[in-house]
């Protein structure tokens, strides 16, 4: 991963994503068309991740602020720690998205470690409580291998899904160690 660098997308660099290719015609037409539009508005942030040697476009996320609607189990969960209220603060993965020529080299996984860490230094700014993310349905593996848990079942459309930062902030902020490490015991204790 050490050949990689991470950009916040520009009107200079917008012209690396004419190249980049998936096979998801959404995701791929939302960094083309509408990402850098989005970002001008103050409705998300986008981040490019470049592979150094070619200074290709390897993959891209896409982030904004969210809340999550407690309810069921969760709800549970919290009214038994004395909290009540309906929503929770959250930061939302809008897209992610990883190069058909990147694909399976752990990028999408070192994207997601980039988010949890967004979601910390967010948590210590303003509050911050989830990652949540609606996945697509050849997604959730990835994201349940991560800690993300299914917020709500539907039959049709994305699939709603969390993951509580809590722990991976306790961790984190008790033992000062680096993240990757402070979220794989994160998720051995969950």
């Amino acid at each position: 991963m050490k050949d990689l660098r991470i950009e916040v997308i520009s009107h200079e660099n917008m012209q690396h994503a004419e190249g980049f290719e998936t096979d998801n015609k959404e995701l791929r037409d939302f960094l083309v068309e509408d990402a850098l539009k989005n970002q001008e508005v103050g409705i998300s942030t986008t981040y490019l991740w470049f592979y150094n040697p070619g200074n290709q476009l390897a993959a891209y996320v896409t982030i904004l602020m969210d809340a999550i609607r407690v309810s069921g189990d969760l709800r549970d969960s919290f009214l038994g720690q004395g909290i009540g209220y309906k929503t929770l603060p959250a930061l939302k993965v809008g897209r992610l998205c990883v190069d058909k020529k990147y694909e399976r080299r752990g990028i999408g996984k070192n994207i997601m470690y980039f988010v949890m860490e967004k979601a910390i230094h967010l948590s210590d700014e303003v509050g911050c409580r989830f990652i949540v993310v609606d996945a697509k349905k050849e997604s959730e593996h990835f994201y349940r291998k991560l800690g993300f848990y299914v917020l709500k079942e539907r039959e049709k459309g994305t699939i709603p899904m969390y993951f509580d930062i809590i722990d991976l902030l306790r961790l984190y902020k008790e033992h000062k160690i680096k993240l990757k490490d402070s979220i794989a015991k994160g998720r051995s204790s969950v």
